[in-house]
């Protein structure tokens, strides 16, 4: 084990960090202990591959090195090359991702890269010829290329081993065996995917450069990659984060404590980043400017920079955002989850929680009263990858637009899976939970009309430019007692919330601003009658839920024209067909106004409601030293970001236009018809409200999903001032 001396610097003189550690003790014997115990733990629940699986892998891996060894030759040849450049010619395979870290478990895929000269191209060379000899060899199964993605990829199974193989051109007309790809002068003279599909092996490999002690490293990663899965926070393309930004923060806290054994570092990660002030980055090191001219993060220069809401910066030349996707809601969602591990680790010191507990699942279909269900299904199934894919990189967006257009009043979670109905070929359904923000005050009858944003969302999603007949997209509200069987385990759905698990008593305090509220009216009326408050609240939450929804009816089934929001066109829902969401009317309503109903309390009630709901504020009980060296951290010239700045108005004005297109696959036509919805919110009070046309329709700036894509360095146009939903 690496170990630093006094003054923070190892035997060689290198500090790694961009500050210096926190912490330089070592490990008790407690901590050796726990660390053995939670070793033991990971193993137990499956988190390491066997030694057949492992073997198996390297044969792969250099199969496919002699594959497109021979394939750089042949193209070599074909060009016409002489002899000696053809005898020379070569390609090499790199790893990056969680296979290169080392953390990957059995089954997982392996993130490839293919470094090849100057003359292979990759339009023609790796997605044509490479691509037909893959396709050929009977090894080779579910081959899928996309090149047009923002880092083209090409998805395959070799002997039944997932591989991600990207591509790199480099000036060089010979590619030596020996190739060291981090020094930043294999940037020279390449395009834009090759940088991008470089970064991948440069950052990882930088990554292992930059952290004090591997070992602790990788299972500290295995740790908290295992937790972040089971409370439902990993997937980038989701907006929480993925792969390579969990271990960016496991990285540096290892450089925070580098004598620290996993155990204390599991607790230091939450304690660390519980106690973080975003937008503040985090850094494994300095950002360098290079000499090649790529953009680098840098939000004193580059206006779009200032709103990322959770910077985390990759540490490889050109240095940028890795989590740029994150939105202010699911920011919210992790910053909970950590206090929740925060909270967790200061139990299992006390001896009074284990491991179980920390990585208890969260209980994602009991923490609100209203989702949104989407479904998606295609005709085959090539369609169904293709289609599936597209949507999953495009469900962020509609996160980032009913915040938009709530002003942050309504906040949603993604659920990061899918779920399949085994019933159905070539479907699945994702899920996403809403809410009211917790600093909202409830009013009586809340509504959040979000029907146009959702309609806006799928017109988006309609212009994928492979759509063919048969991929299909709905968008429906349902609430907690409907939702469909197939989503719990076994398709048998429970009858009602375990009570007694330690999650649903954290689940009280943390999730559902609107159930606390609802509680405190439950807790007045059942202080005369408490046995009949508590049975009758058991009941409700059963039957009939507090947050019910109120349909607008209109015209050809509310699909024409604006919505009406009248005393005599609302009716209220207590059913929600989930087969509905699969088999749908041509003239149903997808999408409803969701009603936030919360019965009235008088300010004592409130009072108490609101105390008995703790704010993530930091324990009283924490290290003040470390305390201190947190702040010190953040008030450095890393911490470049000072003022929470608003979310980066990801919306362009492309769709609202007076004549709207519709689109049907690959051909457009206009519509002489009204829109049949447009991105209007309205919030309102009590029964009745007047329909609001304040905003203007506004289309989604294409975002990709990809954990590594560099933003383009593009002006920001600032966007047009908005008013403010019409609130009576």
């Amino acid at each position: 084990m690496a170990s630093y001396g006094a003054n923070g610097l190892r035997p060689n003189g290198q500090r790694l960090g961009v500050t210096e550690p926190i912490s330089l003790g070592g490990p008790t014997d407690d901590d050796v202990i726990k660390t053995r115990e939670l070793e033991k733990y990971l193993e137990n629940v499956g988190l390491y591959e066997s030694q057949e699986e492992a073997v198996k892998r390297e044969e792969v891996l250099g199969r496919l090195d002699q594959i497109v060894k021979g394939w750089v030759k042949t193209i070599s040849r074909a060009k016409g090359l002489n002899d000696q450049l053809v005898q020379e010619a070569n390609a090499k395979i790199f790893t990056f991702g969680s296979y290169r870290l080392g953390v990957h478990g059995p089954g997982a895929d392996i993130d490839t890269l293919c470094v090849g000269p100057r003359h292979a191209t990759r339009e023609e060379d790796f997605f044509g010829e490479l691509h037909r000899m893959l396709s050929e060899m009977p090894e080779v199964t579910d081959m899928r290329a996309v090149p047009d993605a923002h880092v083209p990829v090409m998805e395959f199974k070799f002997n039944g081993v997932s591989i991600d193989l990207l591509y790199a051109k480099l000036s060089l007309w010979v590619i030596p065996e020996d190739l060291d790809i981090s020094q930043d002068s294999i940037l020279q003279n390449t395009d834009e995917q090759t940088v991008r599909s470089l970064n991948g092996c440069r950052v990882t490999d930088q990554i292992l450069r930059l952290v004090p002690n591997i070992n602790n490293f990788r299972t500290t990663l295995r740790c908290m990659r295992f937790w972040a899965k089971r409370r439902g926070v990993y997937s980038n393309v989701a907006g929480f984060l993925g792969g390579i930004n969990w271990a960016l923060l496991v990285g540096r806290i290892c450089q925070l404590y580098p004598n620290a054994l996993p155990n204390m570092l599991v607790s230091r990660f939450f304690r660390v980043y519980t106690q973080w002030r975003w937008p503040n980055p985090v850094m494994l090191c300095d950002i360098e400017e290079g000499s090649f001219g790529l953009p680098v993060w840098d939000p004193r220069r580059n206006p779009k920079d200032r709103f990322h809401l959770m910077p985390i910066i990759t540490p490889a030349y050109p240095c940028m955002n890795s989590s740029y996707n994150v939105s202010s809601s699911t920011l919210r969602i992790m910053t909970e989850q950590f206090q929740r591990g925060h909270e967790v680790c200061e139990e299992m010191e006390a001896n009074k929680a284990d491991w179980d507990t920390l990585f208890e699942p969260h209980p994602f279909f009991e923490a609100y009263k209203n989702y949104l269900q989407i479904d998606i299904n295609a005709e085959n199934a090539d369609d169904f990858l293709n289609w599936k894919g597209w949507v999953e990189s495009r469900i962020r967006t509609l996160t980032l637009k009913i915040e938009r257009y709530t002003y942050n009043m309504l906040q949603c979670h993604p659920h990061p899976g899918e779920f399949s109905d085994k019933s159905k070929s070539f479907h699945c359904s994702y899920f996403m939970g809403l809410q009211r923000k917790k600093e909202i005050p409830a009013g009586e009858g809340e509504q959040f009309d979000i029907r146009m944003t959702v309609e806006e969302f799928k017109q988006t999603v309609n212009m994928y430019t492979r759509w063919r007949p048969g991929m299909e997209i709905r968008v429906g509200h349902v609430k907690r007692k409907n939702i469909p069987a197939f989503v719990f385990p076994g398709g048998i759905k429970p009858s009602r919330p375990t009570k007694s698990s330690s999650e649903s008593r954290r689940f009280v305090e943390g999730n559902s601003s609107v159930s606390a509220l609802a509680e405190a009216s439950e807790c007045k009326s059942s202080a005369e009658k408490p046995d009949e408050g508590k049975k009758r609240k058991r009941e409700n939450d059963d039957i009939a839920p507090k947050c019910s929804v109120s349909l607008a009816s209109s015209s050809g089934g509310g699909r024409n024209g604006s919505p009406v929001s009248t005393a005599t066109s609302l009716m209220k829902l207590n059913h929600v067909d989930t087969n509905a969401f699969v088999e749908p009317r041509k003239d149903a309503v997808d999408i409803d106004m969701i009603n936030l109903e919360t019965p009235e309390v008088n300010e004592t009630s409130q009072m108490s409601t609101l105390e008995a709901i703790p704010a993530p504020t930091i324990p009283s009980n924490f290290n003040e030293a470390e305390s201190l060296a947190i702040e010190k951290i953040m008030s450095g010239p890393c911490g470049a970001n000072k003022e929470p700045v608003p979310e980066l108005d990801e919306l362009e004005d492309n769709l609202g236009k007076a004549n709207q297109v519709e689109f049907f696959g690959n051909s457009t036509k206009p519509s002489d018809e009204p829109a049949k919805s447009s991105p209007v919110v309205a919030i309102m009070n009590g029964a009745t409200a007047a329909p609001s046309t304040s905003f203007a329709t506004e289309d989604l700036e294409e975002l990709e999903p990809s954990e590594l894509a560099m933003p383009a360095p593009a002006p920001i146009n600032p966007a047009a001032a908005l008013k403010k939903p019409l609130i009576r």
